[in-house]
């Protein structure tokens, strides 16, 4: 359910028991979550949970903006119930996967998915070479960078990799690399074998 229908969340709950009971479904679940395109959705998830552990045979929805976040998350996801075996039916739509048009209907939808992801794709590409014309430095920050000195004179008084990243706020990893950097390079005897010994 989205903010703009917390009034009529009673009404939505009563059509949907009605359509079940002429279906001959017994409602074994009823979850009312009120979300105003929230990126995150826990009573979904939920309810994919225990579709996967096949708690129930159908999920009926009011609409299909209260299941999906995105075209491509709805076709995901109607992929994966109907993989499982679950029905899906979303009330407003007339959209009913137990069917042979809503099946031809999630087809549709999967087109559409695909042309989302593209248009989202060509916005990055867009943005990522306007940044760059701007002279916009791009990636992760070289935070580990900063710490040179600090991770250097720590390790002078013999502190580990462990404290030292815990006292910078960096990874132990960076540490590592940092202090590996900080090394000066081995000195190596090189020599002709002419005589059959390399220098001493």
């Amino acid at each position: 359910m989205s903010t703009a229908d917390q009034q009529t969340i009673p009404e939505q709950v009563r059509q949907l028991e009605e359509l079940a009971k002429r279906r001959g479904w017994k409602i074994v679940r009823t979850v009312r979550e009120v979300a105003s395109g929230a990126a995150k959705r826990a009573k979904r998830d939920e309810l994919l949970d225990a579709a996967r552990r096949r708690e129930f045979d159908a999920i009926l929805v009011w609409k299909l903006d209260r299941w999906g976040r995105s075209v491509a998350d709805l076709v995901a996801t109607i992929n994966e119930l109907t993989s499982l075996g679950v029905a899906f039916v979303s009330f407003t739509e007339a959209l009913d996967l137990s069917t042979p048009s809503g099946r031809a209907l999630a087809g549709m939808l999967a087109v559409f998915a695909e042309f989302e992801r593209d248009l989202i794709r060509e916005r990055v590409r867009a943005g990522l070479e306007r940044a760059r014309r701007d002279g916009t430095r791009l990636g992760r920050p070289p935070t580990a960078a900063t710490h040179v000195k600090e991770a250097r004179a720590l390790r002078a008084r013999d502190l580990s990799h462990a404290e030292i990243a815990r006292r910078l706020g960096i990874g132990e990893s960076s540490v590592r690399r940092i202090l590996v950097a900080a090394k000066p390079a081995r000195r190596v005897a090189s020599g002709s074998r002419q005589s059959g010994r390399l220098p001493a």
